[in-house]
Formats: structure tokens, sequence, C-alpha cells
């Protein structure tokens, strides 16, 4: 009898301690992989390194020299020789270990072991990305950190670069636009391409830049944020108004750059230049973004003055693809499907928009119109998004490189509020005054009336 009493006072705290952790893992993955995951894993790595590589095929002979000393000074077995290991070296979403590569070894052969590396060491993901020649680095994520997203502290700011997603390796995705200057995001209803253009709009909205919007919606996506815009066209007759004196602008721009060479055998290097960022801080024209949210809107047309209207637009749009980036100005093309069947000038245009973002699409033909000439395989990762997960895309680039993304949520009363606070750096651009939207007068919050008591008197 005593002995169950032990045993019940015993297995008591333990099953709640036990309740605790599932709870917290399911409920609260950081504070749980803090807690509990980081030294577990830890300790798994540390014991079981050697047999992991070995059973992985990630282990090489040992050397010479090596074979000898052993012999010499010990009866055991020769072994295999693992990748050199550095230290480990802890974060808030998972580990990461830097590998030195053993002689015949190549980065491919450890991404390639990947999957076996996260259940060997009970981790959610394990990616693999090269630091220099013969040096990789093992980055570990404890937990699915694009279920509940939260954006690291230290991401990557500056000039046209915002970070608006977080990959799925824990890394922020940083949309740079000095880097990829055009870019397509595409994305069906209630697949979160709006909250991706609202954190675009509400991190550059501090910068010193000018964004110009064309939403043909009627404005109902980009109009919350007039106060930072320089320029809005909320239907396809605007924004045919609005197309032709952007690429005029371009084209100042490119007379002020051509006035500013002045090539001579004595001209000094850092005076020669191809585009506004070789300018001088005060001669440099600011920056503009170009915002077109439900992009086949322009393309749509219903009779022959349509059509030609359309065709204007689409080679205005193709003219700031190709040479927009030299003169600053930047494309940011959204919509829910974006191909061939659009129109002509379509797969033109599509082919200048060197970033992609895909978010759920409703067929397999759209999440190829976006990632697959660039990308092959991320096509079935963009086809497998669930629509319970709002916000998640598949980022991916010319190069080829792609990953899984997800965007936290903002509010869109936050976002408006950021472009109110920024509205006094919206910059002077005499060609875009015609086109800058009106922006409603916030009613005066008056405080309630206040009664204060009579005095009494005789």
């Amino acid at each position: 009898m005593s002995d169950l009493t032990t045993l019940l006072e015993v297995g008591g705290p333990v099953a709640a301690l036990g309740g605790g952790a599932a709870y917290a893992r399911a409920k609260h993955p950081a504070a749980y992989w803090s807690t509990v995951g980081l030294p577990v894993s830890t300790v798994r790595l540390l014991s079981s390194y050697g047999s992991v590589m070995e059973a992985c095929g990630l282990t090489v002979a040992p050397s010479r020299l090596r074979v000898l000393a052993v012999k010499a000074m010990t009866q055991r077995e020769v072994r295999p020789v693992p990748p050199r290991r550095g230290i480990i070296r802890p974060t808030t979403t998972g580990l990461r270990i830097r590998l030195r590569l053993a002689p015949g070894q190549e980065p491919a052969d450890f991404a390639a072991s990947a999957e076996r590396l996260r259940h060997a060491w009970g981790v959610h993901a394990v990616y693999v990305t090269t630091v220099k020649p013969g040096v990789v680095d093992l980055r570990l994520v404890g937990y699915d950190v694009l279920r509940r997203v939260r954006m690291p502290r230290k991401a990557a700011h500056g000039p046209l670069k915002v970070p608006v997603a977080l990959r799925e390796d824990a890394t922020p995705f940083v949309r740079d636009y000095r880097t990829i200057p055009h870019q397509l995001t595409l994305g069906a209803t209630l697949s979160g391409k709006s909250m991706y253009l609202r954190h675009l709009v509400a991190g550059l909205a501090p910068q010193s830049v000018a964004l110009v919007g064309i939403d043909c919606k009627r404005g109902v996506e980009l109009a919350p944020f007039a106060p930072r815009l320089s320029a809005l066209a909320t239907d396809p007759e605007q924004a045919a108004e609005l197309l032709p004196v952007l690429v005029n602008e371009m084209e100042d721009r490119y007379d002020l750059i051509k006035a500013r060479q002045g090539i001579t055998p004595g001209t000094p290097d850092e005076e020669i230049t191809s585009d506004i960022w070789g300018l001088p801080d005060h001669e440099r024209p600011v920056p503009i973004v170009l915002f077109v949210d439900e992009v086949a809107e322009l393309f749509l047309v219903a009779t022959k003055k349509d059509e030609e209207r359309r065709d204007e637009m689409v080679t205005q749009l193709i003219r700031l693809a190709q040479l927009g980036r030299a003169a600053g100005i930047y494309l940011e093309v959204c919509g829910q499907r974006f191909g061939a069947e659009l129109g002509k000038g379509a797969t033109m245009l599509r082919a200048q928009l060197t970033g992609r973002v895909c978010h759920r699409v409703n067929d397999e033909a759209s999440a190829k119109m976006a990632l697959g000439d660039i990308a092959p395989e991320a096509v079935q990762a963009a086809c497998s998004i669930a629509p319970e997960r709002p916000g998640l895309a598949v980022a991916g680039d010319t190069s080829g490189g792609w990953s899984r993304i997800r965007t936290p949520y903002l509010s869109l009363g936050d976002a408006a509020e950021t472009c109110r606070e920024s509205a006094h750096l919206v910059p002077d651009l005499p060609a875009l005054k015609f086109f800058r939207p009106d922006v409603p007068v916030r009613p005066v919050e008056t405080a309630a009336p206040v009664f204060l008591p009579r005095p009494v008197t005789d």
C-alpha cells in the first residue's frame, strides 16, 4: 500500500510535467525549444555525431598517418573519420554548426542527407549553406517557424531594403530593390498577397522613396496609404495617363546621367556612372517604386479602343521594366493570374520581372506562370499551400533558387498609420503632382463634455 502511495506521489508531478511540456510544444513552440528541445537536441547531437555521419555516408577513410598512430597506440579498429565539427551555436529557433569538409566531399553530399540528419537529431529541418570552399554551415531548425511567424529582431535594413517575411530556415526574407529591381507576386483571393503588399508599403514609407500605385480595384488596396503616395491611379483610364508620365520621367533621368558622365581621359573613375546611384547626393533623383495591383485589369479589353489603350500601357510597362532600373524606377507587379492568355506583351513583361513570389493559387498553371520558367521544382511546393495558412508563399528568382516564406500579420490600420506618420517624406516630383491622391481629413476627436459640480449657495 505504501509503495502504491509513493508511486502515485511521484507519478503525479511527472505526468503534470509531461503534460505541460506537450502543451508548450503545441501552443508555444519557441518556449518549448528554449527550455526542452535545445538541451535534448544538443546532447543527442554530441553523443551521436560520429555514428550519424557514418550512417549517412558522410565519413571518409582516415589518413595513413592516423592509421599508423591508432595501431601503434591502441588495439582498437580504425574507423572512418567524420568531418571536423566546430562549436555548436544555439539560436532562438535552432542550432548552427560549422563543418569543414573532408577531401573528396562537397556541400551537395550534406544537402542530400539533410532529411536523414533531421530524423537522427530530432529537429524540424536541416538546411545546408556554403560558407566558403571546404566549409559548410548546418542550420538546424527546432520547430515549424512558419506556423506562427515572429520576425527576428536583427533583420537587414537599409535603403530600398524591406524585411517582409520569414523563410522556412528562420532567416528573414528581405526585398532588396537594388539587387532584384522588379518582381512578380501572384496569389489567389485570401492567399495573403495583399498582406505582402501591405508590408512592402509600410516598410518603404519611412524611407526616401517615391511610392506610386496603380490599383484597378477602385483603389481599395492602396487608397488607405494615400498620405504617403506620390501618385495613384484607380482605373485603367487613369493608368493610361500615369504610365507615359513615368516613362518621360525615366527618359529625363537618363538625360541627367548622360550629362553628368562627361567621360574624358582625366575623369576620375568614381565620377563615371551609368545609373542614378553614381550621381552626387545633391543631384541624385529620388527612387520610384511602382506598385501595380491586379495587373490583369490592365490587359482586359472590351472594344477596339480599349485594345489600343491596352497595347500602349503594356508597351510602357515593358519599357519601365527593361530600362527603369538604372533610372531608379522599380516595379512590383501583383495579380491573381499572369500568363500569355492575357494578351500581347504579357510574356515579355513577365520575362523582365526577376523576382517571383507565388502564394496559394487556384490551379497548377498559375504556379507554372510564376515559377515554371525559373525553378520548375518549386511549382509543386506552391501548389501544396493549404488555405489554412494565408501568407505562405514560395519565393524565387531567375538564379533558380527558391524557398518557402510566410508574411507576418500586419493590420491595415497599422500600415495606414505608418503612412500617415511618414506623409512629410513624400518627395517633390512636379511631373506626378496631377496624380497625387486626395488625402481625407481625419475627423477631430472631441473629448466628452465634463460636467463640473455646481457650487452650493444660500
